[in-house]
């Protein structure tokens, strides 16, 4: 079984990230929330990202970065949209992550000051008509590095909502939200 770190989107740490932790434990898998937010969360996703803003977007990543520090090294990250950025930063500078998931979002790794490194595999989710994900060149760069990765996939899913992986939240696609369970699962079976 896999140990996993999940960093939590732009409205904070959910009840519907908790879920999706929670379906992975069920699974035998040992999952790490940490709160980046320190108890906030958001009704909306501007109001959210605006929290970010006001603490630094840098700050967000290194908080992220400073909650695995004593975890073991072998970790598979999985980051929902503004997560993404710690969690490939934690894959790019903390030797020995074993995977990536990444969840409507991509950064090209460059722009976090490095390369994606050898032999970590990665999975990228999004709906192929979010417009943040889409618009704002994420999907690029998502196929950039999964054309670089060895073990790299794309998955896109018809539709517009931006955190359709949480259940909580009014973007909630049950469709795309299960089959995207069930990827990561297949995922972490494949990669622990």
């Amino acid at each position: 079984m896999a140990e996993v770190v999940l960093f939590h989107h732009a409205q904070g740490l959910t009840p519907g990230v908790q879920t999706f932790a929670e379906t992975l434990r069920v699974a035998g898998h040992t999952v790490h929330v940490p709160d980046v937010y320190d108890g906030r969360t958001f009704d909306d996703l501007d109001a959210g990202i605006a929290y970010a803003e006001q603490v630094g977007f840098q700050e967000v990543v290194d908080r992220g970065v400073r909650a695995v520090a004593d975890l073991p090294p072998a970790l598979v990250v999985i980051g929902f949209s503004l997560g993404v950025m710690a969690a490939q930063t934690v894959v790019q500078k903390r030797p020995g992550t074993v995977a990536a998931v990444l969840v409507g979002s991509c950064v090209p790794p460059e722009a976090l000051g490095g390369a994606w490194p050898d032999r970590v595999p990665l999975q990228v989710h999004g709906m192929d008509a979010d417009p943040v994900f889409v618009g704002e060149g994420d999907l690029d760069a998502a196929r950039d590095l999964v054309d670089a990765v060895p073990d790299g996939e794309l998955f896109l899913y018809p539709g517009d909502a931006h955190l359709f992986m949480d259940a909580s939240l009014p973007a909630y696609d049950e469709d795309a939200a299960a089959l995207l369970r069930e990827r990561v699962l297949t995922f972490l079976s494949r990669v622990a």
